[in-house]
């Protein structure tokens, strides 16, 4: 059978779940992205069909009226007033490498020949902020390193650990991490999930802070999205950036490239921030299906050392089978059964790890069923 790591440019390219179902002829689901177990919503995926009638037109340059929709779903009544602070992109990778690229001209601008990067206090954390900060050129420090950094980049929640820093403990760490005329990412791509009240627990009302980091500080805190996991969307490729000011925003749009969210994915952001019942179904179900999965994995025979990571509200399990052969089989039975889970081995060299999806109980018994075989 082929594998998802024959697709993948090991020179060049960060392995990502979310390849192997092309090569699966008995796939069922895929556990091995961090998706919404719901799929994808109804109305804004045939919001997004409608747009391919237009596909003899541009898109519109300006992003509108996407851009507003979701400014006014970020920021409600208030939206207008952060709205120039805000820019889409073609997922949250294109506008990751937009930011790493300002903020190393901004150190070479301060005289910096090679500035240093540092990721969040957690052992491992999604690769693509390190790997554009090392193909940029910058000094990669370990986490646990007390310098402070010219760039730092913090997923949180964190994907694949399921660590979470509440809003005011992140701030402190922001605080003491970054020097000062430094350059911050905080991707909140996973934190929507957290409950209906997610906004109050984000960066994305703390326009105070932002500001004064900003004056006081000279620090540029940006704020990432991508919007392809809570609406499960990962092939049409939304993400955005919640700029510190208008300013910064112009900046990242100047070496943006043109056109880059297509019309169907302006279309499907459109309608998508307007289907509330998906929302609350999330809030709803996914902690229980996800406490369903510990159960059911819990009651497997071979279950008895293993370790389950995350916060409970996460779309996710970060499993630790403490042990790398069990971890190597549970893998290849999952992808037999049809249902692939993501290794912690590529990318993350955490051997004895796999990373399971939150889905529905008929296809956790799927994964279940073939797993015991362990």
């Amino acid at each position: 059978m082929v594998s998802a790591n024959n697709v993948w440019d090991t020179k060049t390219q960060t392995f990502h779940g979310g390849q192997e179902h092309r090569f699966i002829s008995n796939f069922v689901e895929d556990f091995s992205v961090t998706t919404n177990y719901l799929g994808t919503p109804k109305a804004a995926l045939e919001a997004a069909r409608e747009a391919m009638s237009d596909i003899h037109h541009y898109p519109a340059a300006n992003q509108e009226p996407a851009k507003s929709r979701l400014a006014e779903f970020l920021w409600g009544q208030d939206y207008s007033q952060h709205h120039p602070r805000l820019l889409l992109g073609n997922g949250a990778s294109e506008l990751i490498d937009l930011v790493v690229r300002k903020a190393l001209k901004s150190a070479e601008d301060r005289g910096i020949k090679q500035p240093t990067w540092k990721g969040s206090p957690w052992n491992v954390q999604y690769r693509e902020y390190q790997r554009s900060a090392e193909t940029n050129g910058f000094k990669i420090l370990e986490p646990s390193d007390p310098e402070r950094a010219d760039m730092i980049c913090i997923v949180n929640p964190c994907n694949p650990t399921g660590d979470y820093f509440n809003v005011e403990p992140l701030k402190a760490w922001i605080k003491a991490n970054v020097k000062t005329g430094g350059s911050v990412i905080v991707d909140e791509s996973m934190q929507p999930w957290h409950s209906p009240e997610f906004r109050a627990d984000s960066l994305i009302s703390e326009h105070d802070y932002m500001r004064e980091m900003w004056e006081q500080e000279n620090v540029s805190v940006h704020v990432m999205h991508s919007w392809t996991k809570i609406w499960s969307c990962t092939g049409l490729r939304v993400g955005s950036v919640i700029c510190p000011t208008a300013q910064h925003c112009e900046a990242l749009k100047k070496i943006q490239v043109p056109w880059s969210v297509n019309g169907p994915a302006l279309k499907f952001v459109e309608a998508v921030v307007e289907d509330t019942d998906y929302l609350n179904e999330t809030w709803e179900n996914t902690s229980k299906l996800r406490a369903h999965l510990i159960e059911q994995l819990q009651s497997l025979p071979t279950s008895g050392k293993w370790v389950y990571h995350g916060k409970t509200f996460l779309s996710w399990v970060w499993l630790d089978m403490n042990s790398v052969e069990m971890a190597e089989k549970a893998i290849e039975l999952a992808r037999d059964a049809g249902v692939p889970v993501r290794s912690g081995k590529p990318g993350y060299q955490c051997d004895s790890f796999v990373r399971v999806a939150v889905r529905k109980e008929a296809e956790i018994k799927v994964l279940i069923d073939a797993w015991k075989a362990l």
